[in-house]
């Protein structure tokens, strides 16, 4: 029996009368998780999957869904802004740190088992549609060593990546135009895309359908509690605080106190915002840094090109950082860039700025697959990066100041990728008290209240 139990058994015998509604809501959780992206639900994934109905769990989204409750007939409205469906949907293993590379590493074995891993009985077996067709990373002269590096790094890890010469380029991709490059790194295998809707989904039906409860609404506050029993013996309880749980505005306007045991912050985007709520960035002791992730916004374009590359076309990463892949077999083609410093768009709405592709976006396209110099935008959207300003890297692990929060933000873009294997690492510290699968400790919130970044070059 859970406290949520003994609380509703408490209510009974005062004579407090709760509407069916009020039921159904819980209010006491053993984990509560704070975002229901494919991060949160992947955390809520691993944790069911580890400890089935010996753990309660419970996961906050804000997003405007609707959810039935049978995991059989599992259907959602929308994630409408969420930033796991608008994702381009990536997967490579063509990174800089060794963390990131077995992340991405562990994804592409979880998707080989998907069926295993995330089939719920009598519904269809989830199919993430994966095209195996590798990403494709250009360089010039001045930058050639560092992919040469990085190779070298993947390779160790279990990487299957070649390096490609100009000569290899125009033979293995005679569509590309070479001025400027001096060096290409092409992945061969376990790269590709795929839909972020339906790993979103799949993570979020299996988790239901072990017993994982979703609660749409929009944390506000936070209770707190000074000091607990279960604090590190190493921290003093007087610089610690105890999350008791989170105030949640429902959908109808109705507020709630929702407790928790542990807390696990995986809001994305929101995520700095959400701990401004908690009191970090304070001007007081170790709640003095905040947490480094902000919104920023990246535009996707759709666009027509009938002579463009053809089927085996990885995703392409220009050296200006301007990339595209392919979109299903019309000769349609998704494609963007990350704006520099200066040309950051305001993050307060969604609208797409079309002059953007038209400026920044189209002529680089057209000089590197001179193709593209016929394409026709179709559509477009806009969507957050959950974007570490500290080193662009995630932040995962336990929070020094609060004896039970965690954390798994951060990712500045590759984070949708990489949620089977963080789900997995959130859940191995919540459970075991320490990483098992892989060593994620670097990525730990440390780094920043010490000023030590962890850069990650290889950021699209």
């Amino acid at each position: 029996m859970f406290k949520s139990d003994f609380v509703d058994m408490k209510d009974r015998l005062l004579g407090k009368t709760l509407t069916a509604r009020e039921r159904d809501i819980p209010r006491f959780c053993d984990v509560l998780i704070i975002g229901g992206g494919v991060m949160g639900s992947a955390i809520a994934y691993w944790l069911k999957w580890r400890t089935l109905d010996g753990l309660k769990v419970v996961v906050i989204e804000k997003d405007s869904t609707v959810i039935e409750k049978n995991p059989n007939s599992f259907k959602v409205r929308s994630y409408r802004d969420s930033s796991t469906t608008l994702s381009v949907g990536g997967l490579r293993q063509q990174f800089s740190l060794k963390e990131n590379i077995e992340l991405s590493l562990y994804t592409a074995d979880f998707f080989r088992n998907i069926k295993e891993h995330l089939s719920v009985k009598g519904g269809d077996p989830p199919d993430v549609q994966f095209n195996p067709s590798g990403y494709l990373f250009l360089s010039a002269e001045d930058t050639a060593h560092t992919l040469v590096e990085n190779a070298r790094l993947q390779r160790s890890l279990g990487a299957k990546v070649e390096l490609l010469s100009l000569e290899k380029l125009k033979e293995k991709f005679p569509w590309l135009n070479t001025e400027g490059l001096f060096l290409g790194c092409h992945g061969l295998e376990n790269e590709g895309w795929f839909d972020p809707w339906s790993l979103l989904f799949a993570f979020k039906r299996k988790a239901m359908s072990l017993g994982a409860e979703y609660v749409e609404g929009e944390v506000t506050g936070f209770n707190f509690k000074q000091g607990s029993e279960y604090i590190n013996q190493d921290i003093s309880s007087e610089d610690v605080k105890h999350l008791e749980g989170a105030q949640v505005k429902l959908k109808d306007g109705q507020t709630i106190n929702l407790n928790c045991g542990l807390m696990v912050l995986a809001a994305g985007p929101q995520s700095g915002e959400i701990g401004r709520l908690m009191g970090l960035g304070a001007q007081n002791s170790i709640y003095t840094a905040p947490i480094p992730v902000e919104p920023r916004k990246r535009y996707v374009y759709s666009v027509h090109c009938p002579d463009g590359p053809g089927f085996s076309s990885p995703i392409l990463i220009d050296p200006s950082g301007t990339y595209f892949r392919r979109e299903g077999l019309g000769g349609n083609y998704l494609c963007g860039r990350s704006p520099t410093d200066e040309e950051e768009p305001p993050t307060d709405n969604l609208e797409v700025d079309y002059d953007f592709f038209e400026s920044k976006v189209w002529p680089i396209l057209a000089h590197r697959v001179p193709a593209f110099e016929k394409c026709k935008v179709k559509s477009a959207w806009a969507g957050y990066y959950d974007f570490n300003y500290f080193d662009e890297n995630a932040v995962i692990g336990h929070h020094p100041g609060f004896c039970n929060l965690y954390m798994a933000t951060g990712f500045s873009g590759h984070g949708i990728q990489q949620a089977p294997g963080v789900g997995r690492a959130v859940m191995e510290m919540l459970i075991d008290g320490e990483f098992k699968t892989i060593d994620l400790s670097r990525l730990s919130f440390e780094r920043y209240i010490e000023k030590i970044p962890l850069w990650e070059s290889n950021i699209v």
